[in-house]
């Protein structure tokens, strides 16, 4: 499930991540429990002796991490010379996200560097006694960690952290004045927080709220959806010959389509196709019409684009006033799975 977790920032908006609930405590030993590691030979807590470490629990189609990865990589990038090792643990949501060529690529895509446990048994998950994506644990020389930051936002308070943890262990980072800047684009821009009010909404049969279809099919059985003639703000509904399964919603035939009620001025889908390497064209339409400026940078300003490998796409970014609006996007192939809707 997902929780929100307080406040943060002048602007006081709510920081949101997803949380399950394992158990343990926080220890570096438990990086022997990777599956795999990228940019790296594999690292132990013994490797980390004496130097800080930073590790960033993640998840790549995960919003909230994708707003916070241009912070990590700068961090990575700026102190590394003072004794900062980032370590990235991509523990897995959806079961696509397995796939240590899919997390290579998307490591590849955001330009991530610093070495990535892959954390597919969930054992340094559990090591850590972790509960979110995204979440961030400052660890000393001596190998104890001495704070955490769990969802968005937060940054200039983390950076100081590592700061001090370094000062702590006698490199010169107080030196560098200024906090680290940098400009985001595509789905890494910070959510517009006082304008959001549509949740994160899964399209599987296992968690699947506000569906306003008239009917529901069974799990994992085929079934002919319909978009009711209206919906209220964050119900969305299919459209088209479907077959509802435990994580997402696939598409059996070609024209299929999925609408939204909602507000925010950005829409991402997570979906992928079922075929691996095949491309699935869609469109999106935003109350009936092109999107125009109003297009993520996933499609172009007819709404066009494709989707393959599964991921996070972002489709609609309003270019003007934020208001309720209705999102829809139809499928020329079939093929197609689709996981979960995120705004910002």
């Amino acid at each position: 499930g997902a929780a929100w977790i307080g406040t943060r920032d002048s602007v006081r908006h709510m920081i949101y991540v997803k949380a399950f609930r394992p158990s343990g405590a926080s220890d570096l030993a438990s990086l022997g429990g990777a599956t795999a590691w990228l940019n790296s030979p594999p690292l132990a807590a013994a490797d980390l002796q004496g130097k800080v470490v930073l590790v960033d629990f993640w998840t790549y189609t995960c919003i909230n991490w994708l707003r916070t990865v241009p912070y990590i990589r700068a961090w990575a990038a700026r102190y590394k010379e003072q004794g900062l090792v980032v370590i990235g643990v991509h523990t897995p949501e959806f079961s696509f996200e397995e796939d240590v060529d899919y997390v290579r690529g998307a490591a590849k895509e955001r330009g991530i560097t610093y070495p990535i446990a892959v954390d597919n048994r969930r054992a340094i998950w559990s090591g850590f006694g972790n509960h979110y994506w995204p979440a961030l644990y400052f660890v000393d020389r001596t190998g104890r960690v001495r704070d955490h930051h769990f969802g968005e936002g937060n940054y200039v308070e983390s950076e100081m952290r590592i700061r001090q943890l370094l000062s702590d262990a006698g490199s010169d980072a107080g030196t560098h004045y200024g906090v680290t800047s940098f400009e985001a684009t595509g789905p890494e821009v910070g959510a517009d927080w006082a304008t959001l009010k549509s949740p994160e909404t899964y399209l599987g049969h296992q968690r699947a709220e506000n569906f306003a279809s008239p009917s529901r099919g069974a799990l994992n059985r085929r079934h002919a959806y319909a978009i009711p003639s209206r919906l209220r703000l964050n119900q969305w509904a299919l459209c088209g010959d479907w077959t509802m399964k435990n994580e997402s919603a696939a598409l059996n035939a070609t024209g299929g389509r999925i609408a939204f009620r909602f507000h925010a001025r950005d829409v991402h889908l997570v979906m992928g196709s079922a075929e691996r390497g095949r491309a699935v064209r869609f469109r999106v339409r935003i109350d009936g019409h092109a999107t125009g400026g109003s297009h993520g940078t996933d499609t172009d300003e007819q709404g066009h684009g494709t989707v393959s490998e599964p991921r996070l796409f972002q489709l609609i970014r309003q270019a003007g006033a934020v208001v309720e609006r209705q999102f829809e996007i139809e499928f020329f192939d079939s093929g197609v799975e689709v996981f979960a809707f995120t705004f910002g």
